[in-house]
């Protein structure tokens, strides 16, 4: 399979390492399911997520796109 082919990711676990190739690879354009055996870990990593892409929105390093 090429690269190119790759349209979907699954990242499992939430933690910070979790969070961070799960927001990476949605801005490639990657469709991300992001995985965790805890749902509140799942709820803290969409929350920090937003509050990383709203900085990077507010500085102008990221698009609202």
């Amino acid at each position: 399979m090429k690269l190119d082919q790759i349209q979907k990711i699954a990242v499992v676990g939430a933690g910070t390492m979790g969070q961070g190739i799960t927001q990476v690879s949605a801005m490639a354009g990657y469709q991300v399911l992001l995985y965790d055996i805890k749902p509140e870990m799942l709820d803290k990593a969409k929350a920090q997520i937003t509050r990383q892409l709203d900085k990077g929105i507010e500085r102008g390093k990221v698009t609202e796109a």
